[in-house]
């Protein structure tokens, strides 16, 4: 499988060759590289080893690639005409996110956690360039500072663990546990910390709004469709390496992680700017994914892959949806995005797909998610069980309010001359990413 995705970034690498298909051939590869990644989904596989000891890949690795390049292709493709206006800037803008891509798709798939953490800092660099290079506001030089120093800092105590798991045992493999290390309960904290704020936990989140609403619309597609989902999947493997530790560490980060999913999702209802709400509402589904992992079953596990794989592709969906409407409007503010469904029928018919399936209406992919992950939670403590409930009918909420301020109401009258976006992009793209969650939840409900 990896072999065939090499063939397919040199497929791209050669397209470069001429410039104006250098985006067409990166699509190209990834499509081809997501329907070779998605069939080894189903398969029946454990922990394989690929390449000798370099790459380790599972079931959850394999859904994981196959998110990160569904993502970025359709990242370049919602940026067509960004691109093609950019002129001799489409090639470092195509660049970078073929970077990222690679340094994801080996982020989700080495065996070493050394190798891990060093993609895992290194896939900052291409989104910072993507921030900074082809953001929209003088602001977007604060979003990267906050970005950097958030992830950074966090990460540091992690890389300590790294140090001492090394000096002991001289391996960082991910089946290796540190049970040798003594420190129990305040070892799996700091190593959890770095993705914790990546995922992000609210009270760490500060970073997330602001890169969200600087970046252009590749970086907030890949930014929150992917990378917040290093994250959950360093959780994931970092538990499996640390094991269980107090019942009381437990406490707190479910308090932390859930307790601030409710806050993250009542201030949605404050946001004026739609990419500023769709950012909050990220913390809040991302939240209950730390409460799926921490809840230590196999239930919550395979909760939080589902959640991460329908999050991924839903939240895309809503920043690139408020990134047409933008091209529309020139405003991204609740207060002035009327009509969408006389002005954009197209992109209010999207965006109604997108908002239900955000608040997880069957048949979803979401839904699976958010069921699994209540069962999980509710195993542990029926206290945390009564936050998710609160939290999936905020999101309903939410989801429902952005639908209904943005295609309802009265159109401003400057949009009236303005020339419409073009819509058959918008049912390209966003079809592409809600199929998926309707494909995958009736094959599930079959199987069930």
């Amino acid at each position: 499988m990896f072999s065939l995705l090499v063939v397919g970034v040199l497929v791209t690498l050669v397209s470069a060759l001429s410039l104006e298909l250098f985006w067409w051939g990166f699509v190209w590869a990834c499509v081809i590289m997501f329907l070779l990644s998605f069939e080894m989904w189903f398969s029946p596989l454990g922990l394989m080893s690929c390449w000798g000891d370099l790459l380790v890949v599972d079931n959850f690795s394999f859904s994981l690639v196959s998110l990160t390049v569904l993502v970025s292709s359709l990242s370049v493709l919602a940026s067509v005409r960004d691109i093609q206006k950019s002129g001799n800037g489409s090639t470092s803008f195509v660049f970078s996110v073929l970077l990222l891509t690679l340094v994801l798709v080996f982020c989700f798939s080495v065996s070493s956690l050394f190798s891990f953490y060093v993609l895992f800092e290194f896939s900052l660099i291409p989104i910072l360039m993507i921030i900074l290079g082809w953001g929209y506001q003088p602001e977007r030089l604060q979003a990267g500072k906050y970005m950097m120093l958030y992830t950074v800092s966090a990460s540091l105590p992690l890389l300590v663990l790294i140090v001492l798991v090394l000096s002991e045992s001289g391996s960082v493999f991910w089946g290796l546990g540190c049970e040798s290390l003594g420190y129990g309960w305040l070892v799996t904290i700091c190593a959890s910390l770095a993705f914790m704020v990546k995922l992000p936990v609210y009270g760490f989140h500060l970073w997330l709004p602001k890169a969200h609403v600087e970046a252009p619309v590749a970086g907030s597609m890949i930014l929150a469709g992917v990378l917040l989902k290093l994250g959950g999947y360093g959780l994931i493997r970092v538990f499996y390496v640390l094991g269980l530790f107090g019942s009381l560490s437990i406490t707190v980060v479910f308090c932390l992680g859930l307790g601030g999913g409710v806050v993250a999702s009542m201030v949605c209802f404050a946001q004026s700017d739609v990419k500023a709400l769709v950012a909050y509402s990220s913390v809040g589904h991302m939240s209950l994914v730390l409460g799926g992992v921490y809840s230590n079953t196999d239930w919550g596990w395979l909760g939080c892959l589902l959640m991460m794989v329908a999050h991924g592709l839903c939240s895309s969906g809503m920043f690139f949806l408020a990134s047409e409407t933008y091209k529309c409007y020139h405003t991204r503010s609740l207060y002035l995005i009327k009509g969408g469904l006389v002005m954009i029928p197209g992109v209010a018919l999207c965006w109604f797909l997108v908002c239900a399936v955000n608040m997880a209406a069957p048949p979803s992919l979401n839904l699976w998610g958010e069921l699994m992950l209540g069962v999980s939670v509710l195993s542990y403590s029926v206290i945390f069980a009564f936050f998710t409930g609160i939290m999936t009918f905020l999101s309903g909420l939410y989801s429902w309010y952005v639908y209904s301020a943005t295609q309802h109401g009265q159109c401003p009258f400057w949009v009236r001359g303005v020339v419409m976006v073009e819509e058959f992009i918008s049912y390209l793209v966003c079809f592409v990413l809600v199929l998926p969650l309707w494909v995958v939840s009736v094959f599930l409900l079959s199987l069930s």
